[in-house]
């Protein structure tokens, strides 16, 4: 993950700013013609989130997310940022009554979300889901015990915290209006110069008609939860990547997407992926929690 690098844009308003985290496309954009502003704000934002990436990726080696998941049962130091994520990561677990659990990440030794038909067997499925369960997982403000066997994986959360941590850390930087933009999670500081709302484009490739909703955001955050380009497909049957960590199985009946606004992006990610978890009752669910939501269906549904 070194030699990385971001692209400055100059745009009619203001400027923009390029790059690659997460295994997705990011920008930023600043309500500004300040140049040295704007490149001080790449620093900023590129050296967070590429940090908060390489501590939590599990796909990096030397990550403290891989160091847990090879410790076989081991104690692993942690910080007070990671008992935090970990006391985070214990609520949603209890929210969702053990749907949202970190430990499922281990199910991809099964699902291979391609696009293709490959659905793996029960006896599959099984033989994997004895090692998810959080329940399991000791954790304390100085260390973590992981059994062996099992992992952890904070894909489900990571992208929203970047965002957000990216946001404050520009507001002790700067009140100038900005939105971080994380492969379509994102978050605005503040509304533009102008006074009017950022336009937001939700877009939902594959589904009925390709359509797109502009979402115009004068502040905060919104997140999104969906299939479009993680998916099973088998005579006509598609299986979504939400899975279900009680059962190692993809959610039936899920919807094709859920978009939450919220005023942080972790909130506004979290209610996404417990709705998709909900399955034909995510819209009941989102207005019982009475957020903004924006949510596309299959054509089948």
């Amino acid at each position: 993950m070194n030699n990385r690098a971001f692209k400055l844009v100059k745009r009619t308003d203001g400027y923009g700013i390029n790059f690659e985290a997460m295994a997705s496309p990011c920008e930023v954009l600043i309500d500004s013609d300040d140049r040295k502003l704007a490149q001080k704000v790449a620093q900023v934002v590129t050296q967070e989130v590429w940090r908060i990436e390489n501590k939590y990726s599990r796909y990096a080696t030397a990550s403290l997310c891989s160091q847990i998941n090879v410790s076989n049962g081991r104690p692993v130091a942690i910080d007070n940022e990671t008992y935090l994520l970990f006391n985070f990561a214990k609520q949603c677990y209890e929210l969702s009554d053990g749907l949202f659990d970190i430990s499922s990440g281990v199910l991809r030794r099964v699902w291979h979300f391609d696009g293709s038909d490959n659905i793996p067997s029960a006896d599959q499925v099984n033989q994997v889901l004895p090692a998810v369960g959080w329940e399991r997982i000791n954790y304390s403000e100085q260390q973590v015990i992981v059994p062996k066997g099992m992992e952890i994986d904070f894909g489900g959360i990571g992208k929203e915290y970047a965002v957000d941590k990216a946001i404050s850390q520009l507001s002790l930087l700067t009140n100038t209006p900005m939105l971080v933009n994380l492969g379509g999670d994102l978050c605005a500081s503040a509304p533009r110069r102008n006074g009017q709302a950022w336009q937001v484009g939700i877009e939902h490739p594959g589904f009925i008609n390709k359509q797109e909703v502009v979402v115009s955001l004068f502040q905060g955050a919104l997140a999104t939860s969906g299939d479009a380009k993680r998916f099973l497909l088998r005579k006509s049957q598609r299986f979504s990547h939400i899975l279900n960590a009680k059962t190692g199985w993809p959610v039936e009946h899920a919807p094709a997407s859920i978009t939450i606004a919220a005023q942080h992006c972790i909130e506004a990610g979290v209610l996404a992926t417990l709705a998709m978890l909900k399955g034909q009752q995510a819209e009941a669910f989102l207005e019982a929690q009475e957020v903004k939501h924006w949510i596309v269906r299959h054509s089948d549904q």
